[in-house]
């Protein structure tokens, strides 16, 4: 089976009933992108037009690996279109109030998987029944972990527990797959040059590495000063994806504990297998289906009595941490976020169309339809059908 074979294959359009509503001052814009991350594609835009990032306000990540479709407001932002290396931003209007993930409806999907048998297709069609009888965990998916280094190291994690270079170093010198050359460069500089900061600065190009640089020529030693100036979509990445991972294995414990072990499958990702449910007894169904966890923070109140509260201490403790103690000291910023997120998922509107590969000759594929609310992954539902 093959996913992702082409960023067609992997179709996402943010839902959502936003408007223009009159002669506000923010710009509001349709962004369609193919092979970029939400994040730079946004940074791309500032730099056509001058902007600082904190000017957006958009709703959701969408994959890089994907043909995208999103929305965004810009703070007093041009009304004009953009077309720029696939990227393709719309100007619809403007806006009272800026553009958030509260805005999302839902996100809908068209995923095409390839290079199947047709004993692949029969098995989809029994794995489709079984999702729509068990649903699926609403784990955060592999994209959410980007930032994680290849030794599955979390920047938060070193942030959290007060070892400010090291997080620094993490989030600067640490390769990624998809890394680009000039940036591969740039952080061969940093690893030669670290803590000989006036050589970086002579050696770095103009950037956000080389403006942290700037500032340790100073302070050579106030790493905690340089982590708060990394930029704040950044540090909101690094945040959200120790605090998922936490999420994550609270959920994975509660499953464990609550079902039996002839009831559970596994779901892979590269931090390793997570259980799912393959079966539900009915006495199981309405706290699986009612089950909400909270996201790990400082500000989460919950419920003494919540049976997944057990859990999350349990996780915290592994890592060292109490949920007071989970924030960064002596920085107000940045933070986790407070909420709650359902365990159980259920696609809507799903659908399956088979036909002939054709970019796999004598092949079939088979394009799933369905819609997710936000902060939902397709990649999940796709795992679970195929797993």
């Amino acid at each position: 089976m093959k996913l992702k074979q082409t960023p067609a294959d992997f179709r996402v359009e943010e839902l959502t009933n936003a408007r223009p509503d009159g002669d506000g001052p923010f710009a509001f814009y349709r962004l369609h992108k193919v092979g970029w991350t939400t994040p730079d594609a946004l940074q791309a835009i500032a730099r056509r037009w001058d902007l600082h990032f904190n000017q957006f306000g958009y709703g959701g990540l969408k994959d890089r690996h994907a043909d995208t479709t999103q929305y965004l407001t810009i703070l007093h932002g041009p009304p004009k279109n953009l077309s720029h290396q696939r990227i393709e931003l719309e100007f619809l209007g403007r806006r009272y109030e800026p553009y958030s993930s509260r805005d999302i409806t839902a996100n809908r999907f068209a995923v095409t998987l390839r290079a199947l048998s047709g004993a692949d297709e029969s098995r989809l069609t029994a794995m489709s029944a079984e999702v729509a009888a068990c649903g699926v965990p609403n784990y955060f998916d592999d994209q959410r972990f980007g930032s994680v280094t290849a030794d599955g190291r979390f920047v938060a994690k070193e942030m959290v527990g007060g070892r400010f270079e090291e997080a620094l170093k993490l989030a600067l010198v640490s390769e990624y797959e998809f890394d680009r050359a000039d940036q591969k460069e740039e952080k061969q500089i940093l690893r030669e040059h670290w803590n000989d900061w006036p050589a970086c600065k002579a050696k770095l190009p103009k950037g956000h590495a080389r403006s942290l640089v700037t500032y340790l020529c100073d302070h050579p030693t106030n790493f905690k000063g340089a982590v708060s100036r990394l930029r704040p979509e950044l540090q909101g990445l690094y945040l959200s994806a120790y605090q998922s991972e936490l999420w994550n294995r609270v959920l994975a414990k509660w499953l464990t504990a609550t079902f039996p072990a002839d009831m559970l499958g596994a779901i892979h990702q590269h931090r390793g297998p997570l259980p799912v449910p393959t079966r539900v007894r009915p006495e199981l169904a309405e706290r699986w289906n009612r089950l909400l966890i909270g996201l790990p923070s400082p500000r989460l109140k919950p419920d003494p009595a919540a049976d997944w509260l057990p859990h999350l201490d349990a996780v915290l403790a592994e890592e060292g941490l109490t949920l007071k103690g989970l924030k960064v000291p002596g920085l107000d910023k940045p933070f986790f976020s407070k909420g709650e997120r359902f365990a159980c998922l259920r696609p809507t509107g799903m659908t399956a169309e088979p036909g002939a590969d054709e970019l796999n000759r004598g092949q079939r594929k088979v394009t799933l339809r369905f819609d997710l609310p936000r902060g939902a992954y397709a990649t999940m539902v796709v795992k679970r059908l195929t797993g």
